[in-house]
Protein backbone atom coordinates (compact mmCIF):
# COMPACT_ATOMS: atom_id res chain seq x y z
CA UNK A 1 0.00 0.00 0.00
CA UNK A 2 2.82 2.22 0.54
CA UNK A 3 4.57 1.49 -2.35
CA UNK A 4 0.99 2.45 -4.38
CA UNK A 5 0.92 5.88 -2.40
CA UNK A 6 4.40 6.97 -3.33
CA UNK A 7 2.71 7.15 -7.29
CA UNK A 8 1.89 10.32 -7.76
CA UNK A 9 -1.08 9.01 -10.46
CA UNK A 10 -1.90 6.71 -7.69
CA UNK A 11 -2.67 9.31 -5.26
CA UNK A 12 -4.69 11.37 -8.06
CA UNK A 13 -7.18 8.83 -8.73
CA UNK A 14 -7.52 7.81 -5.49
CA UNK A 15 -8.48 11.47 -4.89
CA UNK A 16 -10.89 11.47 -7.20
CA UNK A 17 -12.52 8.52 -6.22
CA UNK A 18 -13.30 9.73 -2.78
CA UNK A 19 -13.73 13.65 -3.92
CA UNK A 20 -16.53 11.93 -6.16
CA UNK A 21 -17.68 9.35 -3.50
CA UNK A 22 -18.29 12.19 -0.75
CA UNK A 23 -20.04 14.44 -2.99
CA UNK A 24 -22.23 11.29 -4.40
CA UNK A 25 -23.43 10.87 -0.66
CA UNK A 26 -23.71 14.29 0.44
CA UNK A 27 -25.89 14.87 -2.95
CA UNK A 28 -28.03 11.88 -2.25
CA UNK A 29 -28.99 12.89 1.52
CA UNK A 30 -30.88 15.11 3.36
CA UNK A 31 -27.74 17.03 4.10
CA UNK A 32 -27.65 20.84 2.65
CA UNK A 33 -24.22 22.69 1.88
CA UNK A 34 -24.19 26.17 1.59
CA UNK A 35 -23.28 27.53 -2.05
CA UNK A 36 -20.96 29.30 -0.28
CA UNK A 37 -18.98 26.76 0.86
CA UNK A 38 -19.43 25.05 -2.41
CA UNK A 39 -17.94 28.26 -4.15
CA UNK A 40 -15.03 27.82 -2.03
CA UNK A 41 -14.19 24.49 -2.72
CA UNK A 42 -14.82 24.72 -6.34
CA UNK A 43 -12.20 28.06 -6.23
CA UNK A 44 -9.46 26.06 -4.67
CA UNK A 45 -9.73 23.40 -7.83
CA UNK A 46 -10.25 26.82 -9.69
CA UNK A 47 -6.75 28.50 -7.69
CA UNK A 48 -5.07 24.85 -8.59
CA UNK A 49 -5.86 24.79 -12.66
CA UNK A 50 -5.00 28.54 -13.02
CA UNK A 51 -1.51 27.96 -11.19
CA UNK A 52 -0.98 24.54 -14.10
CA UNK A 53 -2.49 27.26 -16.64
CA UNK A 54 -0.10 29.91 -16.38
CA UNK A 55 3.05 27.81 -17.33
CA UNK A 56 1.54 26.69 -20.22
CA UNK A 57 2.16 29.59 -22.89
CA UNK A 58 6.52 29.77 -22.05
CA UNK A 59 6.74 26.20 -21.92
CA UNK A 60 5.32 25.67 -24.65
CA UNK A 61 6.93 28.08 -26.82
CA UNK A 62 10.32 27.04 -24.95
CA UNK A 63 9.47 23.71 -25.97
CA UNK A 64 9.12 24.09 -29.65
CA UNK A 65 12.44 26.22 -30.28
CA UNK A 66 14.27 23.81 -27.96
CA UNK A 67 12.19 20.87 -30.24
CA UNK A 68 13.33 21.96 -33.11
CA UNK A 69 16.96 22.75 -32.29
CA UNK A 70 17.30 18.95 -31.26
CA UNK A 71 15.59 17.51 -34.57
CA UNK A 72 17.97 19.88 -36.38
CA UNK A 73 21.03 18.45 -34.80
CA UNK A 74 19.91 14.70 -34.79
CA UNK A 75 19.40 15.14 -38.63
CA UNK A 76 22.52 16.49 -39.31
CA UNK A 77 24.79 14.03 -37.63
CA UNK A 78 24.55 12.23 -40.52
CA UNK A 79 21.86 10.19 -42.98
CA UNK A 80 20.74 7.93 -41.02
CA UNK A 81 19.71 10.20 -38.40
CA UNK A 82 18.38 12.41 -41.23
CA UNK A 83 16.03 9.96 -42.38
CA UNK A 84 14.81 8.82 -39.00
CA UNK A 85 13.63 12.94 -38.34
CA UNK A 86 12.19 12.62 -42.08
CA UNK A 87 10.37 9.16 -41.03
CA UNK A 88 9.32 10.77 -37.51
CA UNK A 89 7.83 13.41 -38.94
CA UNK A 90 5.57 11.65 -41.61
CA UNK A 91 4.07 9.18 -39.20
CA UNK A 92 3.38 11.62 -36.94
CA UNK A 93 1.48 14.04 -39.31
CA UNK A 94 0.15 11.21 -40.66
CA UNK A 95 -1.24 9.58 -36.85
CA UNK A 96 -2.38 13.45 -36.39
CA UNK A 97 -4.64 13.48 -39.42
CA UNK A 98 -6.03 10.21 -39.25
CA UNK A 99 -6.95 10.68 -35.83
CA UNK A 100 -8.90 13.81 -36.56
CA UNK A 101 -10.84 11.93 -38.89
CA UNK A 102 -11.21 8.76 -37.54
CA UNK A 103 -12.04 10.11 -33.79
CA UNK A 104 -15.00 12.48 -34.44
CA UNK A 105 -17.11 9.35 -36.78
CA UNK A 106 -16.52 7.05 -33.43
CA UNK A 107 -17.67 9.48 -31.41
CA UNK A 108 -20.45 10.00 -33.81
CA UNK A 109 -21.40 6.36 -33.60
CA UNK A 110 -20.70 5.98 -30.12
CA UNK A 111 -21.51 8.98 -28.17
CA UNK A 112 -21.36 9.82 -24.95
CA UNK A 113 -24.52 9.65 -22.87
CA UNK A 114 -26.12 13.03 -22.31
CA UNK A 115 -26.52 12.49 -18.57
CA UNK A 116 -23.27 11.69 -18.55
CA UNK A 117 -22.01 14.90 -20.61
CA UNK A 118 -24.19 17.03 -18.87
CA UNK A 119 -23.08 15.87 -15.38
CA UNK A 120 -19.03 16.36 -16.62
CA UNK A 121 -20.21 19.98 -17.66
CA UNK A 122 -22.10 20.61 -14.70
CA UNK A 123 -18.71 19.62 -12.65
CA UNK A 124 -17.02 21.88 -14.53
CA UNK A 125 -18.76 24.90 -13.82
CA UNK A 126 -22.01 24.51 -15.54
CA UNK A 127 -20.51 25.94 -18.63
CA UNK A 128 -23.13 26.83 -21.96
CA UNK A 129 -22.30 24.33 -25.09
CA UNK A 130 -23.91 27.48 -26.47
CA UNK A 131 -22.02 29.85 -25.37
CA UNK A 132 -19.02 27.75 -25.89
CA UNK A 133 -20.06 27.27 -29.23
CA UNK A 134 -20.73 30.93 -29.83
CA UNK A 135 -17.23 31.81 -28.35
CA UNK A 136 -15.11 29.41 -30.51
CA UNK A 137 -17.01 30.21 -34.02
CA UNK A 138 -14.38 30.82 -36.06
CA UNK A 139 -14.84 33.75 -39.31
CA UNK A 140 -13.47 30.87 -42.06
CA UNK A 141 -10.86 29.17 -43.60
CA UNK A 142 -8.99 32.72 -45.20
CA UNK A 143 -9.01 34.32 -41.47
CA UNK A 144 -8.01 30.88 -40.07
CA UNK A 145 -5.42 31.22 -42.49
CA UNK A 146 -4.61 34.96 -41.74
CA UNK A 147 -3.84 33.91 -38.64
CA UNK A 148 -1.48 31.52 -38.72
CA UNK A 149 1.27 34.20 -38.59
CA UNK A 150 0.74 36.69 -35.38
CA UNK A 151 1.07 40.55 -35.97
CA UNK A 152 1.99 40.73 -32.43
CA UNK A 153 3.30 37.97 -30.81
CA UNK A 154 2.81 39.26 -27.64
CA UNK A 155 -0.29 39.68 -28.00
CA UNK A 156 -1.05 35.90 -29.48
CA UNK A 157 0.20 35.07 -25.92
CA UNK A 158 -1.77 36.99 -23.90
CA UNK A 159 -4.81 36.19 -25.84
CA UNK A 160 -3.75 32.40 -25.75
CA UNK A 161 -3.80 32.22 -29.62
CA UNK A 162 -2.09 28.88 -29.41
CA UNK A 163 -1.49 28.04 -32.98
CA UNK A 164 0.29 31.58 -34.33
CA UNK A 165 2.26 31.69 -31.36
CA UNK A 166 3.58 27.97 -32.27
CA UNK A 167 4.16 29.10 -36.17
CA UNK A 168 6.15 32.11 -34.53
CA UNK A 169 8.02 29.42 -32.24
CA UNK A 170 8.41 27.62 -35.21
CA UNK A 171 10.05 30.10 -37.04
CA UNK A 172 12.53 31.73 -34.45
CA UNK A 173 13.71 27.62 -34.01
CA UNK A 174 14.69 27.21 -37.28
CA UNK A 175 16.31 30.90 -37.76
CA UNK A 176 18.50 29.93 -34.54
CA UNK A 177 19.36 27.05 -36.48
CA UNK A 178 21.35 29.21 -38.69
CA UNK A 179 23.63 31.15 -36.55
CA UNK A 180 26.80 30.61 -35.87
CA UNK A 181 27.41 27.69 -33.45
CA UNK A 182 28.13 30.16 -29.97
CA UNK A 183 25.21 32.53 -30.88
CA UNK A 184 22.86 29.47 -31.24
CA UNK A 185 23.80 27.80 -28.28
CA UNK A 186 23.14 30.15 -26.54
CA UNK A 187 19.74 30.87 -27.37
CA UNK A 188 18.74 27.26 -27.33
CA UNK A 189 20.33 27.08 -23.56
CA UNK A 190 18.58 30.11 -22.96
CA UNK A 191 15.28 28.45 -23.90
CA UNK A 192 16.13 25.26 -22.52
CA UNK A 193 16.44 27.22 -19.46
CA UNK A 194 12.79 28.34 -19.32
CA UNK A 195 11.55 25.51 -20.00
CA UNK A 196 13.28 23.58 -17.27
CA UNK A 197 11.62 26.56 -14.93
CA UNK A 198 8.56 25.91 -15.94
CA UNK A 199 8.82 22.08 -15.52
CA UNK A 200 10.33 22.80 -12.20
CA UNK A 201 6.88 24.92 -11.62
CA UNK A 202 4.80 22.48 -13.20
CA UNK A 203 6.42 19.86 -10.94
CA UNK A 204 5.45 22.00 -7.31
CA UNK A 205 2.14 22.24 -8.71
CA UNK A 206 0.99 18.54 -8.94
CA UNK A 207 2.33 18.04 -5.44
CA UNK A 208 -1.24 19.53 -4.89
CA UNK A 209 -2.53 17.32 -7.64
CA UNK A 210 -4.84 15.34 -5.02
CA UNK A 211 -5.57 18.33 -3.06
CA UNK A 212 -6.67 20.23 -6.29
CA UNK A 213 -8.88 17.26 -7.51
CA UNK A 214 -10.03 16.17 -4.85
CA UNK A 215 -11.82 19.49 -4.23
CA UNK A 216 -13.03 19.72 -8.15
CA UNK A 217 -14.30 16.11 -7.77
CA UNK A 218 -15.96 17.22 -4.74
CA UNK A 219 -17.60 19.85 -6.07
CA UNK A 220 -18.49 17.06 -9.29
CA UNK A 221 -20.19 14.66 -6.90
CA UNK A 222 -21.93 17.16 -4.93
CA UNK A 223 -23.31 19.07 -8.09
CA UNK A 224 -24.08 15.34 -10.21
CA UNK A 225 -23.54 12.63 -8.26
CA UNK A 226 -21.92 9.52 -9.74
CA UNK A 227 -23.74 10.76 -13.01
CA UNK A 228 -20.35 11.58 -14.32
CA UNK A 229 -18.83 7.86 -14.37
CA UNK A 230 -19.52 6.69 -17.12
CA UNK A 231 -18.46 9.47 -19.37
CA UNK A 232 -14.67 9.18 -17.54
CA UNK A 233 -15.06 5.44 -18.24
CA UNK A 234 -16.25 6.43 -21.68
CA UNK A 235 -12.89 8.36 -22.23
CA UNK A 236 -10.65 5.60 -20.84
CA UNK A 237 -12.29 3.27 -23.34
CA UNK A 238 -11.52 5.94 -25.77
CA UNK A 239 -7.83 6.80 -25.33
CA UNK A 240 -6.60 3.79 -25.02
CA UNK A 241 -8.74 2.22 -27.70
CA UNK A 242 -6.95 4.90 -29.57
CA UNK A 243 -3.38 3.82 -28.31
CA UNK A 244 -4.14 0.32 -28.86
CA UNK A 245 -4.70 0.84 -32.64
CA UNK A 246 -1.20 2.64 -32.48
CA UNK A 247 -0.07 -0.53 -30.88
CA UNK A 248 -1.46 -2.86 -33.71
CA UNK A 249 -0.34 -0.45 -36.54
CA UNK A 250 3.34 -0.72 -35.68
CA UNK A 251 3.09 -4.49 -37.10
CA UNK A 252 2.09 -4.00 -40.56
CA UNK A 253 4.43 -0.80 -40.54
CA UNK A 254 7.51 -3.48 -39.65
CA UNK A 255 6.59 -6.05 -42.33
CA UNK A 256 5.63 -4.01 -44.91
CA UNK A 257 8.13 -0.86 -44.23
CA UNK A 258 11.12 -3.49 -42.71
CA UNK A 259 10.41 -6.92 -44.29
CA UNK A 260 9.82 -8.18 -40.37
CA UNK A 261 7.12 -10.82 -40.60
CA UNK A 262 4.81 -10.28 -38.69
CA UNK A 263 5.09 -13.22 -36.24
CA UNK A 264 8.71 -12.64 -35.45
CA UNK A 265 8.46 -9.04 -34.83
CA UNK A 266 5.60 -9.98 -32.37
CA UNK A 267 7.54 -12.28 -30.59
CA UNK A 268 10.30 -9.55 -30.57
CA UNK A 269 7.91 -7.06 -28.65
CA UNK A 270 6.96 -9.26 -26.58
CA UNK A 271 9.34 -8.45 -23.67
CA UNK A 272 9.28 -4.93 -24.79
CA UNK A 273 6.07 -4.47 -24.09
CA UNK A 274 6.22 -6.28 -20.82
CA UNK A 275 8.82 -3.89 -19.62
CA UNK A 276 7.30 -1.01 -21.16
CA UNK A 277 3.83 -2.10 -19.03
CA UNK A 278 5.28 -2.32 -15.85
CA UNK A 279 7.54 0.76 -16.38
CA UNK A 280 5.73 2.82 -18.25
CA UNK A 281 8.58 4.78 -19.73
CA UNK A 282 10.14 4.25 -23.35
CA UNK A 283 13.30 4.99 -21.76
CA UNK A 284 13.11 2.63 -18.65
CA UNK A 285 12.68 0.06 -21.84
CA UNK A 286 15.60 1.12 -23.90
CA UNK A 287 17.58 -1.72 -22.95
CA UNK A 288 15.40 -4.52 -24.14
CA UNK A 289 14.68 -2.13 -27.07
CA UNK A 290 18.35 -2.57 -28.38
CA UNK A 291 18.88 -6.17 -27.02
CA UNK A 292 16.06 -7.35 -29.09
CA UNK A 293 16.50 -5.18 -32.02
CA UNK A 294 20.34 -6.59 -32.54
CA UNK A 295 20.02 -10.51 -31.49
CA UNK A 296 16.14 -11.18 -32.33
CA UNK A 297 15.92 -8.81 -35.42
CA UNK A 298 19.39 -9.25 -36.54
CA UNK A 299 19.35 -5.51 -36.82
CA UNK A 300 23.13 -4.09 -36.88
CA UNK A 301 24.32 -2.03 -33.59
CA UNK A 302 25.04 0.90 -35.97
CA UNK A 303 21.40 1.01 -36.74
CA UNK A 304 19.49 0.52 -33.87
CA UNK A 305 22.53 2.41 -31.37
CA UNK A 306 21.62 5.24 -33.48
CA UNK A 307 17.86 4.74 -34.15
CA UNK A 308 16.26 3.57 -31.23
CA UNK A 309 17.88 5.91 -28.75
CA UNK A 310 17.24 8.79 -31.58
CA UNK A 311 13.19 7.56 -31.12
CA UNK A 312 13.02 7.96 -27.47
CA UNK A 313 14.74 11.20 -27.81
CA UNK A 314 12.29 13.00 -29.98
CA UNK A 315 9.67 10.67 -31.80
CA UNK A 316 6.68 9.61 -29.64
CA UNK A 317 3.73 8.36 -32.06
CA UNK A 318 0.84 8.15 -29.83
CA UNK A 319 1.43 11.59 -28.89
CA UNK A 320 -0.59 13.29 -31.19
CA UNK A 321 -3.08 10.30 -31.25
CA UNK A 322 -4.31 9.97 -27.37
CA UNK A 323 -4.05 14.11 -27.34
CA UNK A 324 -6.28 14.92 -30.35
CA UNK A 325 -8.52 11.69 -28.66
CA UNK A 326 -8.89 13.40 -25.65
CA UNK A 327 -9.44 17.56 -26.84
CA UNK A 328 -11.72 15.86 -29.27
CA UNK A 329 -13.61 14.16 -26.39
CA UNK A 330 -14.42 17.22 -24.46
CA UNK A 331 -15.16 19.07 -27.69
CA UNK A 332 -17.95 16.21 -27.83
CA UNK A 333 -18.51 16.56 -24.39
CA UNK A 334 -19.46 20.02 -24.51
CA UNK A 335 -21.49 19.49 -27.74
CA UNK A 336 -19.04 21.79 -30.04
CA UNK A 337 -18.08 21.12 -33.68
CA UNK A 338 -14.74 22.46 -33.82
CA UNK A 339 -14.12 24.20 -37.71
CA UNK A 340 -12.21 23.17 -39.85
CA UNK A 341 -9.36 26.09 -39.23
CA UNK A 342 -9.72 24.56 -35.26
CA UNK A 343 -9.56 21.17 -36.12
CA UNK A 344 -5.94 21.91 -38.61
CA UNK A 345 -4.85 24.23 -36.14
CA UNK A 346 -5.00 21.17 -33.58
CA UNK A 347 -2.96 19.18 -35.52
CA UNK A 348 -0.27 21.43 -36.21
CA UNK A 349 -0.08 21.85 -32.33
CA UNK A 350 -0.38 18.13 -31.57
CA UNK A 351 2.52 17.71 -34.42
CA UNK A 352 4.61 20.67 -32.40
CA UNK A 353 4.51 19.59 -28.93
CA UNK A 354 4.95 16.05 -29.73
CA UNK A 355 8.37 16.73 -30.17
CA UNK A 356 8.72 19.33 -27.51
CA UNK A 357 7.21 16.88 -24.56
CA UNK A 358 9.04 13.62 -25.37
CA UNK A 359 11.40 12.50 -22.10
CA UNK A 360 8.81 14.86 -19.83
CA UNK A 361 7.14 12.79 -16.91
CA UNK A 362 3.71 11.53 -17.53
CA UNK A 363 1.65 13.62 -15.18
CA UNK A 364 3.47 17.24 -16.52
CA UNK A 365 3.50 16.37 -20.67
CA UNK A 366 0.06 15.81 -20.20
CA UNK A 367 -0.71 19.70 -19.23
CA UNK A 368 1.94 20.32 -21.41
CA UNK A 369 -0.02 19.14 -24.20
CA UNK A 370 -3.43 19.47 -23.54
CA UNK A 371 -3.22 22.80 -22.37
CA UNK A 372 -2.45 24.11 -25.85
CA UNK A 373 -4.07 21.73 -28.10
CA UNK A 374 -7.46 22.51 -26.56
CA UNK A 375 -7.14 26.16 -26.65
CA UNK A 376 -6.39 25.92 -31.01
CA UNK A 377 -9.47 22.98 -30.58
CA UNK A 378 -11.30 26.02 -29.48
CA UNK A 379 -12.42 24.13 -25.85
CA UNK A 380 -12.32 24.18 -22.45
CA UNK A 381 -9.59 23.23 -20.05
CA UNK A 382 -11.41 22.81 -16.59
CA UNK A 383 -12.00 19.12 -17.59
CA UNK A 384 -8.36 18.53 -17.43
CA UNK A 385 -7.89 17.74 -13.62
CA UNK A 386 -10.62 15.10 -13.69
CA UNK A 387 -9.33 13.28 -16.85
CA UNK A 388 -5.33 13.34 -15.29
CA UNK A 389 -6.95 11.64 -12.42
CA UNK A 390 -7.99 8.77 -14.84
CA UNK A 391 -4.87 9.12 -17.07
CA UNK A 392 -3.42 6.62 -15.69
CA UNK A 393 -4.61 3.49 -17.46
CA UNK A 394 -4.43 5.48 -20.94
CA UNK A 395 -0.68 6.14 -20.33
CA UNK A 396 -0.14 1.87 -20.28
CA UNK A 397 -1.32 2.23 -23.94
CA UNK A 398 0.39 5.26 -24.99
CA UNK A 399 3.66 3.97 -23.57
CA UNK A 400 3.05 0.68 -25.03
CA UNK A 401 2.30 2.33 -28.69
CA UNK A 402 5.78 4.44 -28.14
CA UNK A 403 7.87 1.16 -27.85
CA UNK A 404 5.78 -0.88 -30.68
CA UNK A 405 6.96 2.12 -33.20
CA UNK A 406 9.77 2.61 -32.11
CA UNK A 407 10.73 -0.82 -32.89
CA UNK A 408 8.93 -0.71 -35.90
CA UNK A 409 10.62 2.29 -37.36
CA UNK A 410 13.81 1.06 -36.57
CA UNK A 411 13.22 -2.07 -38.68
CA UNK A 412 12.35 0.38 -41.62
CA UNK A 413 15.39 2.33 -41.19
CA UNK A 414 17.34 -1.21 -41.21
CA UNK A 415 15.99 -2.39 -44.41
CA UNK A 416 16.26 1.20 -46.01
CA UNK A 417 19.91 1.59 -44.63
CA UNK A 418 22.31 0.25 -47.48
CA UNK A 419 25.24 -1.73 -46.13
CA UNK A 420 27.85 0.11 -44.27
CA UNK A 421 25.84 3.79 -44.33
CA UNK A 422 24.99 4.87 -41.34
CA UNK A 423 26.97 8.70 -41.34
Amino acid sequence: MTAVLRSLSARVLIALLIGLGIGAVVQGSDMVISPGVVAGIEAIGGLWLNTLQMTVIPLVFSLVVVGIAAASDAAATGRLAARAVALFVGLVAAAAALTLLIIPLVLALWPVAPQAAQALITGAGGASAEGLAAAAEGGGFAQWLSSLAPANPVRAAAENAVLPLVMFAAFFGFAATRLPAGQRALIVNVFEAVAQIMIIIVRWVLLAAPIGVFALALVLGLRSGFGSAPALIHYIVLVSGACIVAVLASYPLAALGGGVPIARFARALVPVQAVAFSTQSSLGTLPVMVERAQDFLGIPERVAGLVLPLSVAIFRITSPVANLSVALFIAHVFGLEPTFGQMAAAGVVALAVSIGTVGLPGQVSFFTSMAPICLALGVPLELLPLLLAVEVIPDIFRTLGNVSADMAVTAVLDDSEPDGEAA
